[in-house]
C-alpha cells in the first residue's frame, strides 16, 4: 500500500469514527508530510495530529487509527533486537515477569513496545482452525499479570524505608503509569496483527469508540457518565446564559413616562416615540420534567447530572421526575451534595412509580394538580424524555395549559427522529404543543443550546 493510499484510508477512517476532517484539513496534512522526516514515526503522528485533531476528546481515537494505518512494525520483521537480560521467546515465565517489573519502573517507550510485541507473539495467539489464528490481549495480560507486581517493586524501590510516605506514592504512580503503557502497547500490537489478518478497515470500525460528545445517551456506560460529568457544567452555564438572553430580548422594561413626555415636546406634545426603562437583570427560573423510566435510564442519568449543574446557574430550579406519576426531586440535588449519592437516594426515596409502566399523560395531570404553582411567567420549562407512553392518553390539553403559563418551553428527545411516532411514541402530538428537539448526545445538546440565541 502506497503512502497516498494510507493517507486517504486514514482520513476516511477518522471520518467514519466521528472525527470531523474537512477536505482542506486533509490537504494540509498531506502538505505537512512533505516537510517532515517520514522515517520518524512520532513526527508523522505529530504532523497528522496538528492538522486533523481539533479537540482533546478526539485524540484517543486518532491514536488508535494511526497505529493501525501506520504501524510501528509488521509481524516477523522487528529488525535486529537489542541484547536483553532475557530471551522473550524461550525464557521461563518467572524471568519474563522479573524483566517486566524492571521495565515498569525503568523501561523506555521503545523497550516496552518491543517487549509487548514479543509477548503477544508468544502468548497472544490462539489457533481458530486450519490456517486461521486469533489474537487476544487478555491471554497476554493473564500470563504476565503486571498488576500483581506492585508489592515486589515497592519492596525493591523502598528498600527498608518507611511505607506510606512520598516515596511510596511516587513509586506507585510510576508503576501504574508503566502498567498502563504496557497494556496499551499489548492492545496496539494485537489490533495491528488482527488488521494484518482481516484488513485495516474491518478492525478500524470496531476498535474506535465515538468521541465523547457523540456517544448516544441511551448507550452510555458508567465510565462514560463519569467522563460526561466534566462536560455538564460548561453546558449548564451556556444554557443559563442563552435562556437569560432570550428572557431579556423577550421583555421590555416598564414605560418611562417622564422621558416619553419630554420627547413629545419636539412633536407638539404628541408622544410619537415611547421610551421604556431597561429591564432589571436577573436569572430566569427553570422547571425540569425528567422521564426516569428504565427505557431512558442512561439519558435520565445524564439529565440528572445536568439538573445538578443547573442548580448553580439559576435563581430557582425545580426538578421533577416521573414514570407513571410525578414527584419533586429538587431536594436530592442541594448545593454541595455528592451527585452519585443524590442519584442513589433518588432511586430509593422518590415517589415516581405507581405500576411501573411509563404514562406521560397521568404524570402531566398529576404535575398540574400538585405543582401548578411551579410554573409562572418567568419560568422556562424543560421536558426530557422519549414521549413513549405505553398507548395511554397523552393529556395534550394539560400540557398546553402548562406551556401557556410558562415563558419558554422545550422538549429534548433522546431517540432518533426516525423513531418518533413508531410503536407507542406520540412525539409528534407533543411536538405540536412544545418544540421538540432530537438530543441523542452532547453534540446535539450543544447545538440545541446554540439555537436559543
Amino acid at each position: 500500500m502506497s503512502l497516498v493510499d494510507r493517507h486517504v484510508g486514514f482520513v476516511h477512517a477518522l471520518r467514519e469514527a466521528g472525527v470531523p476532517v474537512s477536505l482542506a484539513e486533509g490537504l494540509d496534512a498531506a502538505r505537512a508530510l512533505a516537510v517532515i522526516d517520514l522515517i520518524d514515526r512520532e513526527s508523522l503522528r505529530a504532523a497528522y495530529a496538528a492538522t486533523l485533531v481539533k479537540k482533546p476528546a478526539y485524540r484517543p481515537g486518532f491514536d488508535v487509527l494511526f497505529d493501525l494505518w501506520f504501524p510501528a512494525a509488521t509481524s516477523g520483521r522487528y529488525g535486529k533486537r537489542q541484547e536483553r537480560p532475557v530471551n522473550p521467546d524461550q525464557a521461563p515465565l518467572p524471568d519474563l515477569r522479573d524483566y517486566l517489573a524492571h521495565l515498569l519502573t525503568e523501561g523506555t517507550e521503545a523497550e516496552i513496545r518491543e517487549f509487548a510485541q514479543a509477548m503477544v507473539e508468544r502468548f497472544g495467539r490462539q489457533e481458530a482452525g486450519p490456517g486461521r489464528q486469533n489474537w487476544f490481549s487478555y491471554s497476554v495480560l493473564r500470563a504476565l499479570s503486571p498488576e500483581t507486581l506492585m508489592a515486589r517493586i515497592l519492596q525493591q524501590v523502598l528498600a527498608g524505608r518507611e511505607r506510606g510516605g512520598l516515596a511510596e506514592k511516587t513509586a506507585r504512580q510510576r508503576v501504574n503509569a508503566g502498567i498502563k503503557r504496557f497494556e496499551d502497547a499489548v492492545a496496539t500490537d494485537v489490533r495491528r496483527r488482527i488488521a494484518e489478518d482481516s484488513g485495516i478497515e474491518r478492525i478500524a470500525r470496531s476498535a474506535v469508540r465515538p468521541p465523547l460528545d457523540q456517544i448516544d445517551f441511551l448507550r452510555v456506560t458508567k465510565a462514560d457518565l463519569a467522563r460526561l460529568r466534566r462536560e455538564v457544567h460548561p453546558l449548564a452555564r451556556r444554557l443559563a446564559a442563552r435562556l437569560t438572553i432570550k428572557h431579556r430580548k423577550g421583555r421590555r422594561g416598564r414605560l418611562d413616562f417622564r422621558r416619553t413626555m419630554r420627547a413629545s415636546l419636539q412633536s407638539g406634545g404628541v408622544p410619537l416615540t415611547t421610551h421604556f426603562k431597561p429591564p432589571r437583570p436577573h436569572k430566569p427560573e427553570l422547571v425540569i420534567l425528567c422521564d426516569t423510566s428504565d427505557s431512558v435510564s442512561s439519558f435520565a442519568h445524564f439529565t440528572l447530572l445536568l439538573t445538578y449543574a443547573l442548580r448553580e446557574q439559576f435563581t430557582k430550579v425545580r426538578a421533577f421526575g416521573f414514570v407513571d406519576t410525578v414527584d419533586e426531586i429538587t431536594r436530592f440535588f442541594v448545593p454541595g451534595a455528592d451527585v452519585v449519592e443524590a442519584m442513589t437516594r433518588l432511586a430509593n426515596e422518590a415517589d415516581m412509580v405507581r405500576f411501573g409502566r411509563t404514562n406521560y399523560g397521568h404524570a402531566l395531570e398529576r404535575f398540574a394538580e400538585r405543582y401548578a404553582d411551579a410554573i409562572g411567567p418567568r419560568t422556562s420549562l424543560l421536558i426530557l424524555g422519549d414521549a413513549r407512553s405505553n398507548y395511554q392518553p397523552p393529556a395534550l390539553d394539560t400540557l398546553k395549559s402548562l406551556v401557556s403559563r410558562s415563558r419558554h418551553a422545550y422538549w429534548l428527545n433522546p431517540e432518533p427522529r426516525r423513531q418518533w411516532d413508531t410503536g407507542d411514541s406520540v412525539a409528534s402530538d407533543y411536538a405540536s404543543v412544545v418544540p421538540m428537539h432530537e438530543c441523542r448526545n452532547v453534540a446535539q445538546l450543544t447545538a440545541f443550546i446554540e439555537t436559543l440565541a
